[in-house]
C-alpha cells in the first residue's frame, strides 16, 4: 500500500477516531497527531516501508508528559508520604499494567492501526502495545492541545481511579517489598524454591517457599511461578508484621 492509500485509508476510519475523541473527551485539531499515536510499528513497515511514522516518538514524549503530571499529583495528594513511597506509588500508576489496564477499559486496542500479521496474533489485546499506544495518545494531545489537555486526560482515566490501582494486589510487588525490607537489615536475597508443580499444562498449580538465611519465610500457591512467588512473598511480609518472624 503507497503512503497516499495508507493515508486515506487512515481518514477512512474516522469515525473510529470520533469515539476515542469522545472517550477521552478531546477533539483533535490536527487530526494526523491522534493517526500517529495509534499507529504501531507493524503497519508502517507493512504499509509505507518507514515513509510514515509510528507512534514510538509519541510514546516517548507521552512518557515524560504523563511521569510528571503523575508526580505532581501525588506530591499534592500525599503531603505526608516520604519520597519512597511516592516512588512507590508512582511506579504503579505508570508501570505497563496499569495503563494497558486504563487502554483496555477504552478499547484503545480496536482504534489501533496494525499490521495484518500482528492483528492476527493478537496485537489488539497486547499489554505493551496497548500501554505504549496511550502512552503516545498523551503525547498527541500534549502536543495538540498543550499540558492542560493532558493532564485532563490522566486525571479523567488513571488518576481519578488512583486509590483502586494503587491498593489493587495485582499490582503490588510484595517481591519487591520483600526484598527492600530484608536488605535493610543486611538478610541479602531472598530465595524462591519450588515445593509442588502439579495439574495439566493448561491448569497448572505452583507451590513455592521462600527463605531468607535458610529460613522459611513463606508459602505461596498460584497457577504460574510469578504468582506463586508472589504470594510468598505476601506471607512473608504477614508473618513479620506479625512478629512471628524476628528480622534483626
Amino acid at each position: 500500500m503507497s503512503p497516499i492509500n495508507y493515508i486515506k485509508n487512515i481518514f477512512a476510519k474516522s469515525s473510529e477516531l470520533g469515539k476515542l475523541e469522545r472517550i477521552i473527551s478531546y477533539h483533535f485539531k490536527n487530526s494526523s497527531l491522534a493517526s500517529q499515536a495509534l499507529s504501531h510499528r507493524s503497519a508502517i513497515r507493512e504499509s509505507s516501508k518507514g515513509q510514515l511514522r509510528s507512534n514510538e516518538r509519541l510514546e516517548f514524549l507521552g512518557d515524560a508528559v504523563l511521569g510528571m503530571v503523575v508526580s505532581l499529583f501525588l506530591y499534592e495528594k500525599f503531603p505526608e508520604k516520604k519520597e519512597g513511597e511516592l516512588t512507590k506509588l508512582k511506579a504503579v500508576l505508570v508501570s505497563e499494567a496499569t495503563l494497558s489496564r486504563i487502554g483496555k477499559e477504552m478499547n484503545l486496542g480496536y482504534s489501533l492501526h496494525l499490521s495484518e500479521e500482528e492483528n492476527k496474533s493478537g496485537g489488539r489485546e497486547r499489554s505493551s502495545i496497548i500501554a505504549d499506544a496511550y502512552e503516545a495518545l498523551i503525547g498527541a494531545v500534549f502536543l495538540d492541545g498543550g499540558l492542560g489537555s493532558a493532564k485532563k486526560m490522566i486525571e479523567k482515566h488513571l488518576l481519578s481511579k488512583h486509590w483502586e490501582l494503587t491498593t489493587d494486589e495485582e499490582h503490588f510487588n510484595y517481591k519487591g517489598e520483600l526484598l527492600e525490607y530484608l536488605q535493610s537489615f543486611g538478610w541479602g536475597m531472598p530465595k524462591y524454591e519450588v515445593v509442588e508443580e502439579k495439574g495439566p499444562d493448561h491448569q497448572k498449580r505452583f507451590t513455592i517457599d521462600v527463605f531468607a538465611q535458610d529460613k522459611k519465610m513463606g508459602r505461596g500457591i498460584g497457577k504460574n511461578k510469578k504468582e506463586a512467588e508472589q504470594k510468598a512473598a505476601k506471607k512473608a511480609l504477614e508473618r513479620i508484621n506479625r512478629g512471628e518472624l524476628l528480622i534483626k
